[in-house]
């Protein structure tokens, strides 16, 4: 199986290829040179591995949350090579691929990425028998403080960014319940390689035009007006 992956929902930029069991990688913290890399990367690790873009199986993709222009790079871009090719989609969460940035060892993951505006993206899932991640609620955009885990574990892991947001606010009043920390975290290429590559095995490949961004936040669409709007009321 053949597949690349594009992870840009945050502030880090990833590309990364699977063949047959093999992933190949480009990782960097790059803030506002998604653009710029993402192409030139895949190009890259393609021909690294030998391999010429038609021989790819499907393109998978971070479908966020996240940033949202980093949301619609991913998708535009890997829209566009799979409708080129006639090859599937894989759209995968971008909290559930920060959650495999935990230990395999951590029984409980909270992931949260800071959404901005006193915000935050966050998602809870217990590893099952097989070891997966299982999501125990659906992903959310929460204030820190009403961010909570289910049950009454203190065995949690807190991996991404909104456990930095706010000073930290997140990670103190969680103390009790969060056995680590990583605060400095962010969803890789290659973890969306772990989750999209059994999808793709199982035959959940979709139509590219069918994609769905996840934003959570309902203004991330504000018009230059509406913004121009918003700036003046909180001014006056």
């Amino acid at each position: 199986m053949k597949l690349l992956a594009f992870e840009t929902a945050t502030e880090a930029c990833s590309v990364a290829l699977h063949v047959d069991g093999r992933v190949l990688e480009r990782f960097e913290v790059a803030p506002r040179r998604h653009a710029e890399l993402s192409l030139p990367w895949a190009e890259q690790l393609l021909a690294e591995a030998g391999l010429v873009r038609s021989q790819l199986d499907g393109i998978a993709l971070s479908r966020g949350p996240g940033a949202f222009t980093g949301v619609r790079l991913a998708i535009a871009i890997a829209q566009g090579i799979a409708l080129a090719l006639d090859r599937p989609l894989l759209p995968v969460s971008t909290l559930q691929t920060l959650a495999l940035r935990a230990p395999h060892t951590a029984p409980r993951v909270l992931a949260c990425i800071d959404a901005r505006m006193g915000e935050l993206y966050s998602a809870s899932y217990l590893r099952d028998a097989a070891g997966d991640l299982v999501l125990q609620e659906h992903e959310r955009l929460l204030a820190p403080d009403a961010v909570d885990v289910p049950g009454e574990a203190s065995d949690w892991a807190g991996v991404g960014s909104g456990f930095a947001a706010g000073e930290g606010v997140l990670a103190s009043r969680l103390q009790s319940r969060l056995a680590l920390v990583d605060a400095q975290a962010l969803p890789r290429a290659a973890d969306v390689l772990q989750i999209a590559v059994p999808m793709m095995a199982r035959g959940e490949g979709i139509a590219p035009e069918l994609v769905q961004p996840a934003y959570l936040r309902d203004n991330v669409a504000l018009t230059l007006i509406e913004q121009q709007a918003l700036r003046a009321s909180r001014q006056s």
